[in-house]
Formats: C-alpha cells, sequence, structure tokens
C-alpha cells in the first residue's frame, strides 16, 4: 500500500465526528474551530521502540498508548480533549499491524471525543507521534505551579503498576509464583492499556490547587510540582496506594515500586485539607480511588517518611538522559 492507500483505509474516519473540525483528514492541513472564551491546550509525546515500548509489541496496545499518554498530559491540566495529530513511521506499510493499531487509537479516541484531523506517515524505524489539543475555559487550568505551602498531596489510582506490567511484558517474572500470573496480566494490561483520568482532571479545577500526570514515576514527578511552586514536600510511603496484584507480586518491596515506577499516568495534585470532603466525593463520581498521601513544605526538596521516620532513598528517578 502507498501512503495514499494507507490514510484512506486506516486514518481518515478515525476518531470522534465533531462538528468543531472544519477540515480534516486529507489536506495540507486541519481547519478547526475553537470554543470562543477558551483557552487550548496542546502536547505532544513519542513511542520510542525499545525505549517505551519492546519490539514484537501489540500494535492495539501501542495505538492506545500513544493517544493515552497525551490524554494524560491534558488531563493533568484539567481540559478536555478535542482534536489529534499522528506522525507514524512504520519500516513497512503491513495491512494487519496497521488494522490493530488503528483499532487502539481509534476506540479510546472516540471514547475520550477526540477526532483523529491530520498527521504524517513516513517509512523508517517504528515511532508514534501523536499531537493532542484540548480546551479548557479561560484562567482554569490546573498547573504545576499553583500549590501553597501546607497544602496536602494527594494520588489517583494506584502506583507501581505499569512498571511491574512492563516486566511481564518482557517475559521477566512479574509475579512470585506461577500462581500470580492473574496478577501478571492484570499488571501488563496496566502497563499496555494505561488509563487517562480525563474526568477527574475536568472535576478537580477549581478544588486542587496544582496538578501533574505521573509519566516517569512519582520520586520524580512530585518534585518537578513541588519546584515549580516554590516548596518541598514530604511523601509518607506508608500511605502508597497499591494494587493487589503489585503487593501480592513484589511483596516487601511494593512500596519502593509504586515510588520509582513509571508510566503509569494517575494524577498527583496538591488541595488544601479543607477540600478532601469535596475529593472524597469526585473520587466516587469519577469511579476512581484518591490517596492523601503528603504535604508540601515551605522550601526544600523531598523528604521521605516511613512509619513516621525519615528514610534515606539511594535509587535515582528516571530521566532520559540520566546516565
Amino acid at each position: 500500500m502507498d501512503e495514499a492507500a494507507v490514510i484512506e483505509r486506516f486514518f481518515r474516519h478515525l476518531g470522534a465526528v465533531r462538528t468543531d473540525v472544519v477540515l480534516g483528514v486529507g489536506d495540507d492541513a486541519a481547519l478547526l474551530r475553537p470554543q470562543p472564551g477558551f483557552d487550548l491546550a496542546l502536547t505532544t509525546d513519542s513511542l520510542v521502540e525499545n525505549v517505551h515500548f519492546l519490539p514484537g509489541s501489540p500494535p492495539r496496545s501501542l495505538g492506545h498508548r500513544a493517544l493515552a499518554v497525551n490524554l494524560s498530559d491534558l488531563a493533568a491540566m484539567g481540559a478536555t480533549p478535542a482534536w489529534a495529530l499522528l506522525s507514524l513511521t512504520l519500516p513497512h506499510a503491513d495491512g494487519d499491524w496497521l488494522g490493530e493499531f488503528a483499532i487502539g487509537l481509534g476506540r479510546l479516541a472516540r471514547e475520550q471525543g477526540v477526532a483523529l484531523v491530520g498527521g504524517n506517515l513516513s517509512s523508517g524505524p517504528l515511532n508514534v507521534t501523536v499531537q493532542i489539543a484540548g480546551q479548557v475555559p479561560a484562567n482554569t487550568a490546573l498547573r504545576r505551579s499553583g500549590a501553597r505551602q501546607t497544602d496536602e498531596v494527594w494520588v489517583s489510582g494506584t502506583l507501581g503498576d505499569a512498571a511491574r506490567g512492563r516486566m511481564a511484558a518482557s517475559g521477566e517474572p512479574a509475579a512470585s509464583s506461577a500462581a500470580d500470573d492473574v496478577h501478571s496480566s492484570w499488571l501488563r494490561a496496566r502497563f499496555e492499556y494505561p488509563t487517562p483520568r480525563v474526568a477527574l482532571g475536568e472535576a478537580l479545577r477549581g478544588v486542587a490547587s496544582a496538578c501533574i500526570d505521573l509519566s516517569d514515576g512519582l520520586l520524580a514527578d512530585l518534585p518537578r510540582l513541588a519546584a515549580a511552586s516554590g516548596c518541598g514536600a514530604v511523601l509518607e510511603v506508608d500511605r502508597l496506594p497499591l494494587s493487589e496484584a503489585l503487593a501480592a507480586a513484589a511483596g516487601e518491596q511494593a512500596w519502593q515500586g509504586a515510588l520509582l515506577g513509571g508510566e503509569d499516568y494517575e494524577l498527583c495534585f496538591t488541595a488544601p485539607a479543607t477540600a478532601a470532603p469535596a475529593l472524597a466525593a469526585i473520587g466516587a463520581r469519577c469511579g476512581v480511588g484518591l490517596t492523601r498521601c503528603g504535604w508540601l513544605l515551605p522550601s526544600g526538596g523531598l523528604e521521605l517518611r516511613r512509619a513516621g521516620a525519615v528514610i534515606q532513598f539511594s535509587h535515582s528517578p528516571f530521566g532520559h538522559f540520566a546516565p
């Protein structure tokens, strides 16, 4: 198949149908009509083979993840997703692979009301890049820099699952025994099909003071939020939310996985103590658990506490260019 045939067969009508798309896939650029009184939120992310996914990874998963990681960035801003561009580099145009990839991306796009409005196809090493745009009522977007001294630190969902699931996807034993195969399968799904917390991000507008999505792990991302707000942070590792599957698979080391593991795409946010009742209602309405696991300080870095005592933790957080 040539480029035009691939676009026509797999991508021209992918995703949601939106009335604010004046011109979509098939021209030199898309024409969009944002709502008046809204700010645009734009983000982009890439999935690179041998960095974000392994050779031979299920293409349906790659389509889902390519969109999900970008949706998570919009969720952290409290934005509602709307339009996406796809840049896809392929070693060759395999119809079966493309069909599965399109299913994964298209299904999530329709669930979240996202229209695919354009992009680019090229031959080369496998690489998937999505750019996504969303809308948020003017001057209401969540930011990393809005936290205040003594605000509490919260996280959504459970942490550390995706990193353990990546082990299962790579063929490493993710669980402690063969009896835990069901846990390995669940953890692998958490890695391959993350759930972007879009509805939660929208609900946190006006309640949370700052927010960041957990792509690189809590140990890396919480200090970024705190520093952007001119604060330090205390994190109680005993309070980190752990899934039953991770606890069964990792045992006593599960809390370390929750601290270090990336690619969960949960939200970490701050709020004043008085917001706790509102957050309980938001969590229930959005169907996701919210856990208070620390608080901010006027200054300093990240302080870890376990059983009430300050602990030293020698592991370094993830960084793309870390030695």
